[in-house]
């Protein structure tokens, strides 16, 4: 796991009531998930985590597991939290904080109870944010755009039977619905978080709240985000919010998922960190365009078994050695290194290419061939390394090389003409995993 916040307790009553806090910014902020969570597995998810070290970048960011879920004090599924007993475990945290007034982030159903409190202890409420919320869910007389009551018992009933399989991910999130890695992530999650009656009494407590009394009564500014095709909670919801809440600034965004933290992340955190400081941080892009060096030992295995584990060990950190001072050369940035391989990223293909071949000649002084593979291509950037389809190309680029080879691929010629790196053709391959066809080259010396 990746490190994350100690987990403290505070006591609301008898009841341990879960938390964590990351950052010293001026302000405290507090996010309010919806329904359940789990404070650290949350950190398990790469775009949750940045979004929470995106918030904790301009505040002390602080989160709750609310009593029932995660790892907060479990009670009886007969019993599920109220609104009213929420606002009581955040009090408790707050206070164990020292925190005398913060403002709040209301998620899904975490927004519910964050209108709620700031109506009650608007001196402890500097400012309140909505994303994906509601003030009733269900439909009534006097709201039309509700959930209509024949289906209130269906999704509470899906709910409680798909708990733990993430049944519901293509309703809350469909654009991640076929991704199996946050599949298997989300459904961990929930049954991490709750049991699958607590789940389905949580779901019932959504439904039947209604915070359109205390709407009237909210002081703090606030901001309200919905986006347009949410196919869990229609936008009509924040709509009828912006237009309840006194002076509220509304902002509808783009896109069809509930959480937050699917889809355009940042344009949500650009909001929330406008309305919060004045001014929206500086965003590291995530997609850049770079150049990929793969480049793995020919018979690694074979040698080993030859020469024995202590001396293959020696080896192997000499010819690390080797790279590394290479990589340093020619300015090229160590992305991972697996076994005997290597990734690294350069900004020109050039230097990839002049790089690959001194790799591939130092090495050879070791008794050892390296293949080498280059291409340039838009990438990802991820925590603690880059992704996408440019990096996959480059390592299929790389499986391809002979001994003691450079192979690149087109784009990577194409952009070095004039260099006087001169190159020969090894026809067209389909790459595994990648669609169309490949014409590839290798660099002659």
């Amino acid at each position: 796991m990746p490190d994350v916040p100690e987990t403290r307790y505070a006591l609301a009553g008898d009841l341990h009531i879960a938390y964590q806090a990351l950052g010293d910014g001026p302000i405290d902020l507090v996010f309010v998930a919806g329904f359940t969570s789990h404070c650290e597995h949350q950190w398990l998810e790469p775009a949750l985590a940045r979004s929470l070290r995106r918030m904790a970048s301009f505040s002390r960011l602080i989160w709750v597991d609310k009593r029932g879920t995660g790892l907060s004090d479990p009670v009886p599924v007969s019993d599920p939290p109220t609104l009213e007993q929420r606002m009581e475990d955040l009090t408790a945290v707050l206070d164990a904080l020292g925190s005398e007034q913060a403002a709040l982030f209301g998620a899904s159903d975490g927004g519910q109870m964050c209108a709620l409190f700031a109506a009650t202890y608007p001196e402890r409420v500097s400012a309140l944010a909505l994303y994906g919320t509601w003030a009733r869910l269900a439909e009534a007389p006097d709201y039309p755009v509700g959930t209509p009551r024949e289906d209130v018992e269906a999704i509470v009933e899906m709910g409680r039977t798909g708990w733990g399989q993430a049944a519901v991910l293509p309703i809350l999130a469909p654009s991640m619905a076929d991704d199996e890695r946050f599949r298997s992530w989300w459904a961990q999650w929930e049954r991490l978080s709750a049991s699958p009656g607590m789940a389905a009494a949580l779901l019932r407590v959504a439904f039947e709240g209604d915070t359109r009394g205390v709407l009237s009564s909210i002081t703090a500014p606030t901001l309200v985000m919905h986006r347009k095709g949410d196919r869990f909670i229609d936008v009509e919801h924040g709509r009828y919010l912006a237009d309840h809440l006194p002076g509220a600034r509304y902002v509808e965004l783009e896109g069809d998922d509930h959480p937050h933290f699917v889809g355009d992340t940042e344009s949500v955190m650009d909001e929330l960190e406008e309305f919060l400081t004045g001014c929206r941080g500086h965003r590291e892009p995530d997609r850049m365009l770079a150049t990929v060096l793969f480049t793995d030992i020919v018979g690694s295995t074979e040698r080993a078994a030859a020469i024995g584990d202590r001396r293959w060990r020696d080896l192997l950190e000499a010819h690390h050695s080797v790279v590394r001072g290479e990589l340093d050369r020619f300015h090229g940035q160590e992305i991972d290194t697996a076994g005997d391989g290597f990734l690294a990223a350069f900004d020109g293909p050039a230097r990839a290419i002049r790089c690959a071949e001194e790799i591939t000649a130092a090495v050879r002084r070791l008794g050892l061939e390296v293949r080498a593979g280059v291409h340039t291509g838009e990438v990802e950037r991820r925590e603690g390394g880059i992704g996408g389809i440019a990096v996959h190309i480059g390592a299929r680029v790389a499986a391809l090389a002979g001994p003691g080879e450079v192979l690149v691929s087109r784009t990577v010629k194409d952009l070095v003409v004039g260099s006087g790196i001169r190159f020969e053709e090894r026809g067209t391959h389909q790459l595994k995993g990648v669609p169309d066809q490949w014409q590839l080259f290798a660099v002659t010396r």
